[in-house]
């Protein structure tokens, strides 16, 4: 037997071993159609990223985590959230749920997390103060990984950006758009990248202005080490001031977690979360009624031009405000409009549909609450539908607000209130949707409610639904709010079925 005859054999035996157990059913010959459809199944694994809260002394931090009861899902599980500088490169470990501990692999005590996940269904605390707060990496395995979230919610009592600062502690990815950011004099606005990884990521930030891409000088091939953060300057990037910018964040190699905290001189300030991919139609959620200013910001990636079409889904339907009736946004350029109080003390949700040809966009808006020197600004980005399940966490008594819209019919839903972190007991409720409505509901009340909760919606019949959670301070002395938009959690992914298929080694 010669060598080629061995390596063949060979590798007709290493191709068995490759595929005999993920080859799909090899088709009947008899015609029948054997096709199967996928499974739904929860995710095994969950990782997060919540960016460095503030750098003020006067920075109070507080971060629940919460993960939704899911059927199917593993019966045990494991989670942390663990300091960026505080965790090694290539520590893979667990965390002890009786000590707090993080446990890394060959026996090494790491710190301790600033949480520790508790089963599902309940919330976990946990709170850091002033400006040290580092950036944090949060993973969760097993039961506590399918639909895993963490708020993260900051309280600054006074200077730039003082007020209620909140963000959804988000998944690494490669790409992110922030319409609405700004490099004007009386705002200091930080894009914060975050790697979680065990390699450095380099990654691309691009503004893009009223007259297209702003000039920059340092905004190509930054390097963020492994399990590390850096919070970017906008101002530092180009010599523009221009009130109505797009970041694009661009990642080259890696991934990294991406927000811009978006601090004001006089209008306090908030995060500015991604919005959603670029789409012909995007629907921006949960407006609140007393809103005394919306500005809407709006890029169209590309060359091509996109003409909107902008309507308010009030709380009695779709209604189109008066003297804005469209938006222009030219290719490669930020298109923005002032709305004023759009709202007009209802419930409200912008709704953005292309006059003509479909041109994918994205956009957000920035919105100011109260009069004089209390006045508070927070940013609603365009968003996903809730999908078949949507949840946020930090919810506080008689300080959230759920907003509720489906624009294009019908829908029902059902919004779970969590135990709280401390003590209670659940309470559901279910809400219809009447077509082009929003609809603010205060959640249903957790029975003996101590501490924080969560909200679930579940989307339960007819069209989609969006979300947002509006959540006020409950400091007396510092106003504020901040508002989170509830996309679909993606807690379950479709995992197609497969058999062991020799067959495919004879064609």
């Amino acid at each position: 037997m010669n060598r080629t005859t061995l390596s063949l054999i060979a590798g007709v035996a290493a191709l068995a071993a490759v595929t005999g157990f993920a080859a799909l059913d090899a088709p009947n010959t008899s015609g029948a159609d054997t096709a199967r459809a996928a499974a739904q199944l929860p995710v095994e694994r969950t990782g997060l990223v919540c960016p460095a809260p503030s750098t003020s002394d006067l920075a109070e931090t507080a971060y629940t985590s919460f993960t939704p009861v899911t059927k199917g899902a593993a019966a045990k599980g494991t989670g942390h959230l663990t300091a960026a500088t505080e965790e090694s490169a290539g520590a893979t470990g667990t965390t002890d749920g009786k000590t707090g501990k993080s446990k890394e692999k060959g026996g090494k005590t790491a710190a301790k997390p600033v949480l520790v996940p508790k089963a599902p269904g309940t919330p976990a605390t946990g709170s850091t103060s002033g400006g040290t707060t580092p950036a944090y990496l949060g993973t969760a395995e097993g039961s506590y990984a399918p639909g895993w979230t963490v708020q993260q919610t900051t309280e600054v009592a006074a200077g730039t950006g003082r007020g209620l600062l909140g963000v959804n502690c988000t998944a690494p990815d490669t790409e992110f758009w922030f319409p609405g950011a700004s490099t004007a004099a009386d705002r200091t606005d930080y894009v914060h990248l975050t790697n979680p990884d065990d390699s450095a990521a380099v990654v691309d930030i691009e503004l893009y202005g009223p007259d297209g891409a702003l000039q920059t000088t340092v905004g190509e091939g930054i390097t963020v080490p492994p399990h590390a953060s850096d919070p970017v300057l906008l101002s530092t990037l180009t010599a523009e001031k221009q009130d109505a910018v797009t970041v694009h964040v661009n990642v080259r190699s890696g991934r990294v977690g991406a927000a811009v905290q978006a601090l004001d001189d006089k209008l306090g300030g908030d995060w500015l979360a991604s919005a959603g991919d670029p789409a012909g139609s995007l629907v921006i959620p949960g407006i609140p009624k007393d809103a005394v200013s919306v500005r809407l910001v709006a890029f169209a990636p590309g060359h091509a031009d996109a003409d909107l079409k902008v309507q308010l889904a009030s709380s009695t339907g779709l209604i189109t405000p008066a003297g804005h009736e469209t938006l222009h946004v030219k290719g490669g350029m930020s298109a923005s409009v002032d709305l004023g109080d759009v709202t007009r003390g209802e419930a409200g949700s912008l709704v953005l549909t292309p006059t003509d040809d479909a041109v994918p966009v994205v956009a957000a808006v920035r919105v100011v609450r109260g009069k004089g020197d209390d006045q508070e600004s927070a940013f609603i980005p365009a968003t996903a539908a809730v999908g078949a399940r949507a949840s946020v966490a930090d919810n506080r008594a008689k300080a959230a607000t759920l907003s509720l819209t489906a624009p294009t019919g019908t829908a029902q839903v059902k919004v779970t209130s969590s135990a709280g972190s401390e003590g209670g007991a659940t309470a559901s409720q279910t809400y219809t949707l009447k077509p082009g409505t929003t609809q603010d509901v205060v959640p249903p009340a957790p029975q003996g409610l101590k501490g924080t909760y969560a909200i679930t919606v579940e989307h339960v019949s007819g069209a989609p639904v969006y979300a947002a959670r509006t959540l006020l301070s409950t400091d007396k002395d510092t106003p504020g709010f901040t508002i989170q938009t509830l996309p679909d959690d993606r807690g379950t992914v479709s995992v197609p079925e497969a058999d062991e298929d020799l067959d495919v080694l004879q064609r």
